[in-house]
């Protein structure tokens, strides 16, 4: 895998090439084509500083620095995206090459419906306690409106849209949705992949 690049950088050979085993393995792992996979090592690694550029696979990239690619610089979840993609330990939401293939591969057209919804409840679970509660869909809701004071709702707005939202969703009537009970709504709502991309 990516051990090829750090040797050929040490011979001397290009090191913005992605090795070959690496290329496969990861158009084996993700949703990716070769040309994607490649264009996604070219977009990372110029993320990262230039003398970091020889060991790409290993390098990680700071959040800050994710949060400047256009895809994410408007959306609304994009902290909670660089976390729930972040495979750090340190808990900073930096991004290995890995990392940022997987949000890609997550975003990207030929991803499954399923994937993408389970992306997206994690991407909503804002206390990542494995439901979305009450609290979380007030997040939701917000990063949806704006913070803005002209867009936010009233109280009594933001309970009615939650008591709709669980009334609609909450199947077991526990007070909060579970993966199965969001997927359970997304099947039913076919726009459901095309308004994903707006959050992904």
């Amino acid at each position: 895998t990516c051990e090829a690049e750090a040797a050929r950088a040490a011979m001397g050979g290009s090191a913005s090439l992605l090795p070959r085993e690496a290329l496969s393995e990861f158009q084996e792992l993700t949703f990716l084509s070769k040309q994607e996979i490649l264009l996604a090592y070219k977009r990372f690694s110029a993320l990262l500083p230039k003398e970091e550029r020889v060991a790409v696979c290993s390098a990680r990239v700071p959040k800050s620095q994710i949060l400047t690619l256009p895809e994410l610089r408007a959306n609304p979840f994009q902290h909670r995206i660089c976390h729930v993609f972040s495979t750090s330990e340190d808990g900073d939401d930096s991004m290995s090459f890995e990392d940022f293939l997987d949000m890609l591969s997550v975003f990207s057209d030929s991803a499954t419906s399923d994937i993408k919804s389970h992306y997206a409840f994690r991407i909503f679970d804002f206390d990542d306690d494995g439901t979305l509660d009450r609290k979380d869909l007030e997040k939701l809701v917000n990063c949806l409106t704006g913070q803005g004071e002209e867009s936010r709702l009233s109280n009594a707005e933001m309970e009615q849209l939650i008591r709709n939202i669980l009334e609609e969703s909450d199947i077991d009537k526990d007070g909060t949705i579970n993966l199965s009970e969001f997927q359970h709504v997304i099947s039913r709502s076919p726009d459901f992949a095309s308004s994903f991309k707006i959050v992904l």
